[in-house]
């Protein structure tokens, strides 16, 4: 039955192309109204914190109430969430603390939200009958071209409507995304390890420390974990201040930027399509290697050295593709080792773990900025990268990646 594998696809598409928009609007609505890249920063941090505390937290509740019905609940939150973004502005009443709240509550819904989702990928597997690593294949080169056609749009939209307005796209995309998981999920089996929602509290913070538990006995997991978290807090600095000001004192303006984001985008797609074709052949820890130095530290430096835009898109192009090999190669290495009894609680925990240092993102980026000048920023957060991802090569339990298993039916935490 492959109507559940394709919905899920498609509804993760529509949402996150939705939330790629987002991430070009809300930064440039702030610098353009605030010129500060502080209170950018800030923005950032008041989404990202929430996202993590939900996702430490809602793993137990989609054990206990069910992916499906936690992914589709905080669509529609979101929904109401972003909507009220562009509806306060043409009002006149959105002040920057109403913002920071608004942001704050969208993170909070998104925490758990794509939780849901990622623990609703086994049995949607099991249901379409394919191998894991064509799942994550698939999954990942269905959110990198999420990221192309929404940095592009976020691009257009910007200059054609104003980056307030453009959030109306955004808000939208949740709504239709949850009815398309909605529909294509109906009549999926609960998982037969799903719990009672009206257990005790005890029985709550007892279901957290067990995730916990298996966590921080598994050395690969563990360590990918943590690794990603550095990763994504210079990502996040990268993509929420560092690109968007080297757009404004470069001159490039906003539909450049969107055409930057979408061509990394649109080359990863071609990476993860690969991938998902040939993943499960390839060696995954020289892969990993391989792909995050192409990815990492290029694309830092090329923007530092203000290079031209020809050299600057084609180390997008090269990066996108090297990064796409990542996300099926790592998704599986989760899907392998998380029990489906644990599901929901793991792959909240280390996702979460993994985006722990990311509400820190934007502030550090406007920190490297106020500190050293943009160009050294770069340099600087290009360099961390490098060596954080580079880290794993003198760790001998992250050689564990290259085990091989057979076609699992067990659940993963994100990446």
């Amino acid at each position: 039955m492959k109507r559940p594998l394709y919905g899920w696809l498609l509804s993760d598409a529509v949402s996150l192309t939705g939330t790629r928009i987002s991430m070009i609007a809300i930064p440039w609505f702030v610098l353009t109204t605030t010129g500060s890249a502080t209170q950018t920063g800030l923005v950032a941090f008041a989404e990202m914190l929430p996202l993590v505390v939900a996702k430490v937290l809602g793993g137990p509740v989609i054990d206990r109430l069910g992916a499906r019905r936690v992914a589709i609940a905080c669509d529609v939150g979101s929904f109401g969430a972003v909507g009220l973004v562009p509806l306060l502005h043409a009002l006149g009443w959105l002040s920057f603390p109403l913002l920071l709240a608004l942001v704050a509550v969208a993170g909070a819904l998104r925490g758990p939200g794509d939780a849901a989702k990622d623990s609703l990928t086994p049995v949607i597997v099991a249901a379409a009958q394919v191998p894991m690593e064509r799942a994550t294949g698939l999954a990942t080169a269905v959110e990198r071209g999420a990221g192309m056609v929404g940095f592009a749009l976020a691009g257009a939209l910007v200059v054609a409507v104003g980056p307030a307005t453009a959030l109306v796209a955004n808000a939208g995309s949740f709504l239709v995304g949850g009815a398309i998981l909605a529909w294509a999920t109906c009549g999926l089996p609960r998982p037969d390890h799903a719990e009672d929602p009206h257990e005790s509290p005890a029985r709550y913070w007892q279901s957290l420390r067990e995730g916990w538990s298996f966590l921080r006995r598994e050395p690969v997991l563990l360590g990918l974990s943590l690794m990603i978290a550095v990763t994504n807090l210079l990502d996040l600095a990268w993509s929420a201040v560092l690109a968007p000001v080297w757009a404004v004192e470069s001159g490039n303006g906003v539909g450049l930027l969107g055409m930057i984001f979408a061509v990394f985008a649109g080359s990863s797609v071609v990476g993860a399509l690969i991938a998902s074709a040939w993943g499960h052949r390839l060696p995954r820890f020289r892969t990993y290697i391989l792909a995050y130095l192409i990815c990492g530290l290029p694309r830092f430096l090329v923007m530092a050295a203000d290079s031209p835009l020809w050299s600057i898109l084609m180390i997008m192009v090269v990066s996108g593709v090297a990064s796409g090999f990542l996300n099926p190669i790592l998704g599986a290495v989760f899907y392998e080792r998380i029990p489906n009894a644990l599901v929901g609680r793991v792959s909240s925990l280390s996702t979460s773990m993994a985006y722990a240092l990311m509400p820190l993102g934007g502030l550090v980026g406007a920190a490297l900025i106020g500190g050293f000048g943009l160009s050294p920023a770069l340099a600087i957060a290009g360099i961390a990268y490098l060596a954080t991802t580079m880290a794993p090569t003198v760790v001998p339990s992250f050689r564990e990646m290259n085990r091989q298993e057979p076609t699992p039916v067990t659940p993963h935490a994100a990446v």
